[in-house]
């Protein structure tokens, strides 16, 4: 009996020294992964204090983005459903300074600033983004930046 368990002490000093030693060829090192960031255009020259988007490795984290005309340098007349429209427009310009486009979005999430234009904007949202669609939140909001019926933020995966 003493025997069994002196092979069976044995037997895992073994394996743990087998777990302690290591050839050190198999160890590989990981880097911080590259960021970049793009302002993007402001509306009416103001300095915005944040990045419109930022690529971490393979992210990209879109802010927050309204249904601005960058000829008119206003929100989209009519509301909710073409303010999504133009803010989709927007988000495919900013897309493509790294690349992408609307079909490499995972998730968006959605404000409202009244629930009554859920329709609308969901409408908008709908035709706006290929199939299949990516995850979404959708919440309503006291109030959005200058007035705007929505604010749409998406992260994506670069191609």
């Amino acid at each position: 009996m003493i025997r069994t368990y002196a092979v069976a002490a044995g037997a895992v000093a073994m394996c743990l020294s087998g777990c302690i030693a290591m050839d050190v060829q198999d160890v590989q090192m990981t880097t911080s992964p590259e960021i970049a960031h793009y302002a993007g255009v402001t509306k009416a020259g103001t300095d915005l204090p944040f990045s419109k988007a930022v690529r971490v490795g393979d992210m990209i984290y879109l802010s927050g983005e309204l249904g601005i005309d960058p000829e008119t340098n206003e929100l989209a007349p009519g509301g909710a459903g073409p303010e999504t429209s133009m803010i989709f427009r927007n988000i495919t310009r900013t897309l493509a300074e790294f690349d992408a486009d609307l079909s490499d979005v995972v998730k968006c999430s959605v404000f409202l600033g009244d629930m009554a234009s859920y329709g609308e904007m969901n409408a908008a949202y709908d035709a706006a983004l290929p199939d299949p669609k990516p995850a979404r939140s959708t919440l309503g909001a006291n109030g959005l930046a200058l007035g705007a019926a929505v604010e749409v933020e998406c992260f994506a995966v670069a191609p």
